[in-house]
């Protein structure tokens, strides 16, 4: 670079400090400047925080939305919990207090009924926060900001497991609220212990990841929030009610008791009600444990994977 030229960018720089410096020092702090220019970062998780807190930030600086997404599962507890009062009808066939446990334990597994509605609430407010993970897809596309994230360095994975994470997050907030509601009201915690509470919000953790990731891939090649709310509601209510979050599989046809056992959330239930209330489960703790794992990994394998063809501008 000859002289000339650079006394061109000293009269043409807007720093006031370069004009008192020579055409070395002008020069030679240009070039340190291009040694220290930061890095592109390649790494896979390169702004998964970053997206992961966005979607956060806005359900946490919305209390009102907190609110309404808890009213539901309370309600349940509160007027369905303890409307169907299964100890009383027994006892008014005239059995004794240990016919009813008997009666109880053989039906639900435990002698409580509320007890055992509360560990199907922990699931159920999982599955609705779940379902509209895939809905900050929709609309993130609808007002541009995915082709601003798909025009960046990060990763697409990253963009699916953004979301997945942030309802993950929310579903277990929302569970540890529930279950100190279900405390109050009643819920027996006779058999409740630090390892039992961890295994049930790890179960509720893998049950999020796996039902977050199912949604959201549903959603990478929607643009229109109601045929996701649609697709929503077809596979909400069929989750729930084919599972025994609400009633024993004994007490099923014989065809739905087929369904409920392909149903991941009735596995992730029977974990949680054996770790929490230590209620009689219709299979292993570790198959449950197994089937709920391998439901979150494979399914965000398949968010990740699909991303790559999917999530275009």
């Amino acid at each position: 670079m000859d002289e000339d030229t650079i006394n061109t960018k000293i009269k043409a720089s807007k720093d006031p400090e370069d004009q008192t410096k020579t055409p070395e020092q002008v020069s030679a702090q240009q070039e340190q400047r291009f040694r220290t220019a930061p890095k592109l970062s390649r790494s896979p998780f390169h702004g998964l925080w970053a997206l992961t807190n966005r979607d956060l930030r806005k359900w946490y600086t919305n209390p009102i939305q907190l609110f309404v997404s808890l009213i539901q599962p309370i309600i349940w507890l509160g007027l369905f919990g303890k409307a169907l009062n299964f100890g009383s009808f027994i006892a008014g066939s005239g059995a004794t207090i240990a016919q009813q446990d008997i009666i109880l334990k053989n039906f639900f597994g435990t002698t409580s009924y509320f007890s055992f509605l509360s560990c199907g609430m922990l699931a159920f407010i999982v599955l609705f926060t779940s379902a509209f993970s895939g809905m900050s897809v929709v609309f993130d596309r609808r007002f541009g900001f995915l082709n601003k994230a798909l025009s960046t360095p990060v990763a697409r994975g990253s963009i699916v497991m953004g979301k997945i994470l942030q309802s993950v997050g929310r579903s277990l907030i929302q569970a540890a609220i529930v279950l100190v509601v279900a405390v109050a009201l009643g819920m027996d915690t006779a058999n409740f212990t630090p390892q039992g509470i961890a295994g049930a919000f790890l179960i509720i953790f893998l049950m999020a990841v796996g039902l977050s990731a199912l949604f959201t891939v549903l959603a990478l090649r929607s643009g229109d929030w109601q045929t996701q709310m649609a697709i929503i509601n077809l596979l909400n209510l069929p989750l729930l009610f084919a599972s025994n979050a609400l009633f024993p599989v004994k007490i099923m046809p014989a065809w739905l008791q087929d369904v409920v056992r392909v149903n991941p959330v009735s596995y992730a239930v029977d974990g949680i009600r054996q770790v929490l209330i230590g209620a009689t489960g219709m299979n292993s703790l570790w198959l449950d444990f197994a089937v709920v794992t391998g439901f979150a990994i494979i399914l965000s394998a398949i968010g990740i994977v699909l991303s790559w063809r999917f999530l275009s501008k």
